[in-house]
């Protein structure tokens, strides 16, 4: 059994369901344990009757030491404040023996045993940005990132996890200050401060927009494949759709401007994400038709802030990371 757990509100509902039913396709034996981040959420998920999942509402999450900081942080900071609580409350709840927790914006293509394989003896999985040079924000965001780690109902692990939920309960804010930021850069030293920590070797496990140029991208026997610079092939594990955006007029930002991402990984990865989105949104309006799932549409200001840029976008049914609902169909 692979646990996982994640958090996510109604923003986020289509996203989180999309990834729900990537692990379903790897025909593997998983839990995922979905901490709803409001009513609507919760009540949709419940209603949606997932098979291999567990649905959390706040009241039953939340502790006196949560409450006391949610005030005083804005809705992102609480999530990041609650990411390590998350994984507390999965693996002493439910017992388990251990617990990975995953961003509500990946999607998975094969199986992550793979990478939890790696630990072998060690109680803690983390993973690299492994950010291409031009993208590097390591001295901002940190070395590792927060979007697939793995504690083990350890000694040695829970102490790791222990000391992650005091740090982010006294400190985390969406601003860089004294080498922290988030949740995210408290990870930065965990390799020598704590014992048991392994690094991810896996290179298809966080593949995302701030290294996705560093590979190209194919579909073999109807799974994918990404291959480096110097020829390695791997399979894509899960791909992390950092800052995807809903857009008006039925179109999407598939990530922020300042990434460049290649014809292959928009045919072959965004155009998965994108049906698996669909679906998503299928399943919520079979149950609850006027459900949100999405945050409320982005505008194309950068778009449209250029001629050139309009009159392509108009024809060609894209822009950059513009993309219109079906220029990738």
């Amino acid at each position: 059994m692979q646990n996982f757990c994640t958090l996510f509100n109604s923003f986020y509902l289509s996203r989180g369901l999309a990834l729900y039913n990537s692990l379903t396709k790897q025909d593997i034996d998983f839990h995922l344990y979905i901490f709803a981040f409001d009513d609507a959420c919760y009540h949709v998920l419940r209603r949606l009757d997932l098979s291999n999942a567990t649905i959390i509402p706040l009241a039953e999450f939340e502790t006196p030491e949560l409450l006391s900081v949610k005030a005083g942080r804005t809705a992102a900071e609480y999530c990041w404040t609650c990411t390590s609580f998350t994984i507390w409350h999965s693996i002493h709840t439910y017992s388990l023996d251990h617990c990975t927790y995953v961003d509500a914006d990946l999607l998975f293509f094969a199986d992550p045993h793979v990478l939890t394989d790696e630990m072998r003896d060690k109680s803690v999985l983390i993973t690299e940005h492994r950010y291409s040079r031009e993208y590097d924000q390591t001295a901002l965001s940190g070395i590792y990132c927060v979007q697939f780690v793995t504690f083990k109902n350890t000694q040695e692990g829970l102490a790791v996890l222990d000391w992650w939920m005091k740090s982010c309960l006294d400190w985390c804010y969406a601003r860089f200050e004294d080498g922290k930021f988030g949740d995210q850069k408290y990870l930065d030293d965990w390799t020598n401060r704590f014992k048991g920590v392994h690094v991810l070797e896996h290179p298809g496990g966080g593949i995302a927009p701030w290294n996705s140029k560093d590979y190209t991208y194919e579909i073999q026997s109807d799974k994918v494949y990404l291959r480096s610079r110097d020829g390695e092939k791997a399979p894509l594990v899960f791909y992390h759709f950092h800052d995807f955006r809903y857009c008006v007029g039925k179109s999407f930002r598939l990530t922020a401007e300042q990434y460049t991402l290649g014809n292959d990984v928009i045919t072959v990865v965004y155009n998965a994400y994108l049906a698996a989105l669909a679906n998503a949104e299928s399943q919520v309006r079979a149950i609850e038709p006027s459900a949100v799932f999405h945050e409320n549409p982005m505008s194309l200001k950068w778009v449209k802030v250029s001629l050139s840029r309009r009159i392509q976008f108009m024809f060609k049914g894209h822009y950059k990371n513009y993309m219109k609902k079906n220029a990738l169909s």
